[in-house]
């Protein structure tokens, strides 16, 4: 058994910051249930004080989940907490996520003010949401650019205060992996009381190094990855928690676990990806139509051969259909022999050879070849076989 890796599951606040898509109640309900089911350990269920309709979302999700804590956002402001806390005040594991920008950049030109005040502020919101919840999450937004010493000070004073949870978000994906791994290692080795709390890590995708800089965080002490189906989310999305959880599952050599279902993967992707009206990518890790899709002869003779040549996953463990041999004029015999197989006809090495001459014709002329089209290519020797 590995040291638990929390999944802190942002699909629903995050993930629905895409524009053009927006969530009625009852689809963020069944996405809701749909991460409870999963196993996610938090679902940030929404910002309730940004309208009416989040607010009585995350109201209803908070009524409705058996396992997973839910979590509702705020500024570092007394009015959102007490929305928040009214919001999930029903949930079995409520927790408060506040806090407030720790970059010089956003300090002197967001926020217009010191970076005193920016500690003041961040501590009087902990301790005011510690009032109503034991569980208070602190986001130290944009702390990839923050000063690791002037960010030290900040954990270290939210902690104080009871924060239960820092996190650590790069917002604007613009660390490299090694220096977000070492802001982690910086925080764990200067601030004070920092081993009682769990270390988030929130990173973006601008770069497409959201899931490199998560990973790497846990391997330099973060105890939770905040993340989302199909990695969606601002602009280029969340760290992917599909991903996150493949990468720790699939590596003996990484003494971490998650508490994810691992063959719901697929199903719930599907189901955000519809509900969002947000098409995966066919090359997704993961969960893309083409990830265990093979169309080169090499990688397909490979494959028949022994799956683990060519897939690391077994489609079954993330709960996809299979592999699939995909023929192209790039497929080779194996490849078209087991396909031929697979619709029922079995041909010697004679009539393969034959099959095989039309079949490049017919590939190069329409591209990818169906089981409609293989029936119509071996259709001479089914009838002869019958005859014979």
């Amino acid at each position: 058994m590995g040291q638990k890796v929390k999944i802190f599951d942002t699909t629903l606040r995050d993930g629905e910051q895409v524009p053009g898509c927006q969530l009625n109640k009852e689809d963020k309900l069944i996405i809701a249930a749909a991460l409870d089911k999963l196993g996610v350990d938090i679902i940030e269920a929404g910002f309730p004080i940004s309208s009416p309709a989040d607010f009585d979302s995350v109201k209803s999700i908070a009524e409705q989940t058996q396992n997973a804590s839910v979590c509702g956002l705020t500024r570092a402001i007394e009015k959102d907490i007490d929305v928040a806390v009214e919001a999930i005040k029903a949930a079995k594991r409520p927790r408060i996520h506040t806090g407030i920008g720790t970059s010089d950049l956003h300090i002197f030109t967001k926020l217009r003010t010191t970076r005193e005040d920016v500690i003041e502020r961040g501590v009087a919101a902990v301790k005011y949401a510690k009032k109503y919840v034991e569980d208070v999450e602190f986001y130290a937004e944009d702390a990839g650019r923050t000063d690791n010493e002037y960010l030290a000070q900040v954990v270290e004073a939210v902690i104080k205060a009871g924060a239960t949870v820092i996190n650590i978000p790069d917002t604007t994906g613009y660390c490299l992996p090694t220096e977000f791994g070492a802001k982690i290692k910086y925080l764990k080795d200067n601030v004070k009381g920092i081993h009682k709390v769990d270390i988030a890590a929130h990173c973006h995708n601008d770069l497409g190094l959201a899931t490199a800089n998560a990973i790497t965080a846990v391997q330099n002490g973060a105890t939770q990855v905040e993340c989302t189906i199909n990695g969606i989310g601002e602009r280029a999305g969340n760290t992917s928690l599909e991903e996150v959880v493949m990468i720790i599952n699939q590596h003996d050599d990484m003494p971490y676990e998650t508490g994810i279902n691992t063959k719901m993967l697929t199903a719930i992707s599907h189901l955000v990806s519809e509900k969002m009206n947000m098409p995966v990518q066919a090359n997704k890790a993961i969960v893309g139509s083409n990830a265990f899709s093979h169309s080169s002869g090499i990688h397909q003779d490979g494959v028949l051969k022994n799956r683990q040549n060519y897939e690391i996953i077994d489609p079954e463990m993330v709960g996809a259909n299979g592999s699939s041999i995909v023929l192209t004029a790039r497929s080779g015999r194996h490849a078209l022999s087991y396909r031929i197989e697979k619709i029922g006809v079995k041909l010697n090495k004679q009539q393969l050879e034959e099959v095989y001459e039309r079949f490049l014709i017919l590939a190069d002329e329409i591209y990818m070849i169906h089981d409609e089209d293989l029936k119509k290519l071996v259709a001479d020797y089914v009838v002869s076989n019958i005859n014979s």
